[in-house]
């Protein structure tokens, strides 16, 4: 189990990985932004310039036409200084870092309700850079988190806040799951131990197994690290 944790903490999911090289992708979507702006208020620079400078009598021909074309500059003047505001204050307040992992115990694990350990396994991936949804109701097969990594590839994730081991059928259902939702990985978090048996099936398969200790574990290089 520690040689997992060891390559879960590296690489937690090689196929969606959050910690490829190049910039997250917020920061690709920020940058996008200010250059499409900057292109669109260029534009807006340079007709109004040539409106001013070049005097045009086309616009005078019909004089509708003349009025609806200084509403449009006058609206896009607004909705230009509206989103460059926007820009430049999600510039000067960037979005929050995530709630850093507080670790707990494995007796503290078990007091938690099903609901709330399933936001715990969520904090730790959320920490590691996944965006993480919580589904966990009726009709979504066992899948209690949805992740998504900075490159868009999906993987799902149950939670098994058990004492008993998980054995092998569990695992079998699990990877069921995982073709059902085509997604590239499969994640098995649980309190409890994992069998041998379920532990060799799962070998060559794209499913990570975390057992109780494991968990522990790393929540405590999260929380180390953070």
């Amino acid at each position: 189990m520690l040689s997992r944790f060891q390559s879960f903490r590296k690489s937690p999911l090689p196929v969606i990985s959050p910690t490829h090289e190049g910039p997250p992708i917020h920061g690709r979507r920020y940058i996008r932004g200010w250059v499409i702006l900057a292109v669109l208020t260029a534009v807006f620079i340079a007709w109004v310039a040539y409106r001013l400078l070049m005097r045009p009598a086309w616009p005078n021909l019909f004089p509708v036409v003349g009025e609806l074309i200084d509403l449009a500059e006058a609206a896009s003047a607004f909705t230009l200084t509206f989103l460059w505001i926007g820009l430049w204050w999600r510039h000067r307040n960037p979005a929050a870092k995530p709630t850093p992992v507080k670790q707990v115990s494995l007796e503290g694990l078990y007091q938690l309700s099903p609901k709330d350990f399933e936001r715990y396994v969520g904090t730790l991936f959320r920490q590691k850079g996944y965006k993480v949804a919580l589904r966990g109701r009726s009709g979504d097969h066992g899948v209690d988190l949805e992740l998504v990594g900075r490159n868009g590839r999906r993987a799902i994730v149950q939670c098994k806040r058990y004492q008993n081991t998980v054995g092998e059928e569990t695992v079998r259902e699990l990877f069921g799951t995982l073709i059902h939702e085509r997604a590239m990985r499969a994640f098995l978090v649980t309190t409890a131990d994992i069998s041998d048996a379920a532990e060799r099936w799962a070998k060559d398969k794209p499913i990570t197994l975390i057992d109780g200790p494991t968990l522990i574990e790393i929540a405590g290089s999260l929380q180390r690290s953070s």
